[in-house]
C-alpha cells in the first residue's frame, strides 16, 4: 500500500508543477506574448507536436514540466517578447503559476469536505450523530502491534477478553483494557478499508516508556461532510487557514532563531515528501489529499519568497525596474539567478542525500 501511495504522490508532484507552469502558459497567451514550447517532464523529449506557433512536448524525467516564453531568460527585441511588456503584464504572468497552487489546494480541500473530512477530538467530545472512532496513527517498531502485523490508520472496533468483547469509541478505553491485561492475549477487531479482521497480541508487562504496553499511537476522530453547494467555500477557507498556519510556522522559527531559542525545523526533500506521503496515504484517502494540498500551499509560498531563481525573486527584480524606471542589466541578472538556482539544487541534493542515507 505504501509503495502505491508513493507512486500517486510523485504523479501528484508532477500535476502539480505542470499545473504551475501550465499558469504561466494561459497568462503569456492572454497578454500576446509567444510561448516556444510548454513541456510535461523535463528534456530529453520523448514527443513533441507544434501547434500553431507551440510546440507541446512530453519529457523522459518525471519532475514537472516547464514552459519557454520568448525573451523570459534572454532578452530579445521583438514585441511579442516578455521583456517588452509592462511590468504588471509580466508580473500577473508569474504570478499566475504561484495562484495555481493555491487553486489547486481548493479544489482538493474542497473534494474533501463533501466527502469527508477526518477530525481529531477529546474523549470528553459528544459526538451527536457523527460516529467516533478510535484510529492508530502511528506503530512503534519492534512492539506487540507492528508483529501483529497492525498498521496506521487501522480503525480498532472491538476488544475481546476472555470471550467478552468491549465495543471501542474513545481512547481511554483501549488504554485501561490493555493496561489492565499486561502479560495477557488479547483479541482486537480491526477495521481497515473494507477489510474487517481479528488481531492477537499480548501486551508488554514493561513497554518502552512512552509506547504503552502494545505500542501505538491512537486519536479519537469523526468523519465531517459537507453537501456539495457548501464544501467549495469550506474548501477555499481551509485553503487560507492552512496559508496562515505555514506563515506563522515560518515565523515561529525565525523568531526562535532571532531569539537563540532551540529550534526544530524538519525539512523534507522529495525522497523524504514521498516517504511521509505513503505513511499519511495509510491513514486514509482523505488524509492524504489534505497532504497534497499542504504541499501545495508550502510550494507556492516558497516560490513566493524574493530569492532569485524563483518567481517571488523575479517579482523583486519587476519592483526593481519599476522603481528605477530601467530594468538591471540583463548579464547580472543571469549571473544572480544561475548563482542562486545552483545553491537550491546543491540544497535539494544535501536534502536528498541526508534522506537517502536515513533509508539504510
Amino acid at each position: 500500500m505504501e509503495i502505491i501511495f508513493a507512486i500517486i504522490f510523485i504523479f501528484s508532484l508532477l500535476i502539480l508543477i505542470t499545473l504551475h507552469e501550465f499558469g504561466h502558459f494561459i497568462l503569456a497567451k492572454k497578454f500576446g506574448v509567444k510561448v516556444e514550447e510548454f513541456g510535461i517532464g523535463i528534456p530529453p523529449r520523448i514527443f513533441g507536436k507544434k501547434i500553431g506557433e507551440t510546440v507541446y512536448s512530453l519529457n523522459l524525467l518525471p519532475l514537472g514540466g516547464f514552459v519557454k516564453i520568448l525573451g523570459e531568460e534572454e532578452r530579445v527585441d521583438d514585441p511579442r517578447s516578455f521583456n517588452k511588456k509592462p511590468v504588471w503584464q509580466r508580473a500577473s504572468i508569474l504570478l499566475a503559476g504561484c495562484l495555481s497552487f493555491w487553486i489547486i489546494s481548493a479544489i482538493l480541500l474542497s473534494v474533501v469536505m463533501n466527502f469527508g473530512v477526518p477530525r481529531a477530538v477529546s474523549d470528553d467530545f459528544n459526538q451527536g450523530s457523527l460516529p467516533a472512532k478510535v484510529q492508530i496513527i502511528a506503530v512503534a517498531p519492534r512492539s506487540p502491534a507492528e508483529e501483529t502485523g497492525l498498521r496506521a490508520g487501522d480503525i480498532i472496533k472491538e476488544v475481546i477478553i476472555n470471550g467478552s468483547k468491549f465495543e471501542i469509541q474513545k481512547v481511554k478505553e483501549i488504554i485501561d483494557l490493555t493496561e489492565a491485561n499486561k502479560g495477557e492475549e488479547i483479541i482486537l477487531t480491526i477495521e481497515r478499508g473494507r477489510e474487517v479482521f481479528e488481531a492477537n497480541l499480548i501486551p508488554r508487562i514493561s513497554p518502552p516508556e512512552g509506547e504503552g504496553p502494545i505500542g501505538v499511537a491512537l486519536t479519537r476522530r469523526i468523519i465531517e461532510s459537507y453537501p456539495w453547494y457548501q464544501a467549495p467555500f469550506k474548501g477555499i477557507s481551509a485553503t487560507g487557514d492552512l496559508t496562515v498556519l505555514t506563515i506563522q510556522g515560518w515565523f515561529g522559527v525565525l523568531k526562535n532563531l532571532f531569539q537563540g531559542l532551540p529550534i526544530k525545523v524538519v525539512i523534507l526533500g522529495p525522497i523524504g515528501a514521498t516517504k511521509e506521503a505513503a505513511k499519511i496515504g495509510q491513514l486514509g484517502i482523505s488524509y492524504f489529499l489534505q497532504f497534497i494540498a499542504m504541499v501545495a500551499v508550502s510550494v507556492g509560498l516558497f516560490n513566493l519568497l524574493p530569492i532569485p531563481a524563483l518567481d517571488g525573486g523575479r517579482l523583486l527584480f519587476l519592483v526593481i525596474e519599476k522603481i528605477k524606471k530601467e530594468p538591471i542589466s540583463q548579464r547580472l541578472e543571469q549571473k544572480i539567478n544561475s548563482f542562486f538556482f545552483i545553491l537550491l539544487i546543491a540544497l535539494i541534493i544535501w536534502i536528498s542525500a541526508k534522506e537517502i542515507i536515513s533509508l539504510f
